[in-house]
């Protein structure tokens, strides 16, 4: 698991829209946090690229992720959020994906598919029109 400095972000404060009364024409509570993804040096390589391939949209041209709180009414609550938000991304991009790896199946199994091919096929040719060998 990969814990990324503050000294790394960057943080950007201005007012947010939604309810609050006049505490929202007056306090600058919303965040806008940039982390530098592509030149961070917390970040070990394949780390770094699934991160990047995980911020999607959030990410700019430059390799910077943008990640924008404005969930709650306080500066602190939204900064925290952010920085929360951002360190799962972090976790999720530092698990490496398990690939499946391909087996063949084995002789008996093939047995018992054509078995039972076969035996649904008995069962089926018994369902036409009785014939007049009789």
């Amino acid at each position: 698991m990969t814990i990324i400095p503050e000294s790394e972000l960057e943080f950007r404060f201005f007012r947010s829209g939604g309810p609050g009364g006049q505490n929202v024409n007056k306090v600058s509570t919303a965040v806008q946090m940039r982390f530098d993804a592509r030149n961070s040096p917390s970040l070990t390589e394949p780390v770094r690229a699934r991160l990047m391939k995980l911020a999607g949209s959030r990410l700019t041209l430059d390799g910077v992720i943008l990640i924008s709180a404005v969930r709650f009414r306080t500066q602190e609550r939204n900064r925290a959020d952010a920085i929360a938000r951002l360190q799962a991304m972090v976790d999720q991009a530092s698990v490496a994906p398990t690939y499946r790896v391909p087996t063949r199946p084995t002789r008996a199994s093939k047995e018992r598919r054509l078995d039972g091919k076969a035996k649904r096929s008995t069962i089926k040719s018994g369902r036409g029109r009785p014939t007049s060998d009789d």
